[in-house]
């Protein structure tokens, strides 16, 4: 099994929760602006949509986007404890987390990241990670350490790799001191730890 991967991408929440497993896997890095991993293959022939994550799994078949791959991971290795039960209330919260990370608050960052973006659209775009930060903090208030069933699920990940992103775009997190502890939190787990450095993010 192996990952492709962009250091600290949303591919981050993949790459932790393949730590969390336990499982045998690779990595592979890709730039994503010239569509090359680090061995020189074309990435669109892997993914043909250009982005990270890719899972290409041991029977052949590649896996995109990352709530996807978050979900397949945790359901191979259910002994992992990363997602509820298949069918019960508590996992249509994990897709309800899952969703909201991808299209709220990883779609928020965008403009941020965007080469040409404007200073309004920045403006803007960091007013809409705000408000989404807003949220999660009431959610952490409410809800205790995590997202879904009081225990770390593919969800926390997911919610880590982006929210981290407010370190490198200058968003200070002290507004929201709940979601702080929490990337934290997440930060300090051995899975953590172990893509981060691997990742080279971290020594």
């Amino acid at each position: 099994m192996k990952l492709y991967y962009k250091p600290g991408a949303c591919s981050l929440a993949s790459h932790i929760a393949l730590y969390e497993t336990g499982a045998d896997f690779q990595i592979e890095r890709v730039d994503t602006e010239a569509g090359r991993t680090e061995t020189g293959s074309d990435y669109r022939a892997i993914n043909p949509n250009g982005y990270v994550p890719a899972l290409h799994l041991n029977d052949g078949n590649i896996l995109s986007e990352g709530a996807a791959v978050l979900q397949l991971i945790a359901d191979r290795h259910p002994t992992a404890g990363l997602a509820p039960q298949a069918g019960t209330f508590e996992r249509s919260r994990l897709h309800e987390a899952l969703n909201w990370v991808a299209t709220e608050l990883h779609k928020a960052f965008g403009p941020l990241f965007r080469t040409g973006a404007s200073e309004d659209e920045k403006a803007d775009a960091r007013t809409a990670v705000a408000t989404r930060f807003d949220r999660v903090e009431q959610q952490l208030a409410n809800g205790g350490e995590w997202l879904v069933a009081d225990r770390f699920s593919v969800a926390d990940a997911y919610l880590f790799a982006v929210a981290s992103w407010a370190k490198v775009t200058e968003i200070d997190l002290s507004p929201w001191p709940r979601l702080e502890a929490f990337i934290e939190r997440v930060a300090a787990r051995p899975s953590a730890q172990s893509a981060m450095k691997a990742e080279g993010l971290i020594q």
